[in-house]
């Protein structure tokens, strides 16, 4: 066999294999894209009651807060109604960005709140990362109804919110992004839950 019918059969397998393999990526694509939304989803379910939710992705108008940044929205709906938006929050926290995932319900009331990343000092700030993490527990079902704005600091602060022992900083940043959150809420509720009944 000379050179040239050695390269054109290297050039032919090489071009199957190639062809080959975005074959299977374009039939992979959609579960790979099934799959990422799974795992949206279940991060949205973890701070929302129990239930079967549908979700909608919201665009956010002002999403620069006084001491935090929105980076998303997400409308749930059960049985086709709008139940709470679940909006993602960065700060700064001690250690650098601090992102929670905070949920909202209908009626302005706090539903859960997760972290998602930080780089706070573990067994300090790295708590309120913890499974279950009985601080971030403390305001559910808090509303700005019935907790007025002077009151959403830290005690040492003058308002109505222990810290989390040795995380003054984080513990700040956490409570005035949860704040921010409940406030752009109650200035946007109509928009957020109202793109429902308009789609």
């Amino acid at each position: 066999m000379n050179r040239t019918a050695s390269a054109l059969i290297l050039l032919t397998l090489a071009g199957l294999g190639i062809g080959l393999t975005w074959l299977a990526q374009q039939q992979a694509r959609p579960l790979i894209q099934e799959q990422r939304e799974a795992i949206e989803n279940r991060k949205l379910l973890d701070v929302l009651p129990p239930g079967q939710y549908q979700s909608r992705p919201l665009r956010l108008e002002a999403a620069q807060q006084a001491h935090s940044l929105l980076l998303s929205g997400t409308l749930m709906l059960k049985d086709g109604q709008p139940t709470a938006v679940v909006l993602q929050s960065r700060t700064q926290g001690y250690g650098g960005p601090l992102e929670l995932m905070i949920g909202i319900g209908a009626n302005g009331r706090l539903l859960g709140v997760k972290t998602l990343s930080h780089a706070e000092t573990p067994g300090l700030g790295g708590k309120i990362a913890d499974q279950g993490n009985r601080w971030l527990q403390h305001w559910l079902g808090k509303s700005r109804a019935d907790t007025p704005d002077s009151d959403w600091s830290l005690k040492q602060d003058g308002g109505q919110f222990d810290q989390i022992a040795g995380a003054t900083i984080t513990s700040r940043a956490a409570v005035n992004a949860i704040h921010d959150a409940l406030r752009y809420f109650d200035e946007h509720q109509a928009q957020l839950m109202g793109n429902a009944a308009h789609e």
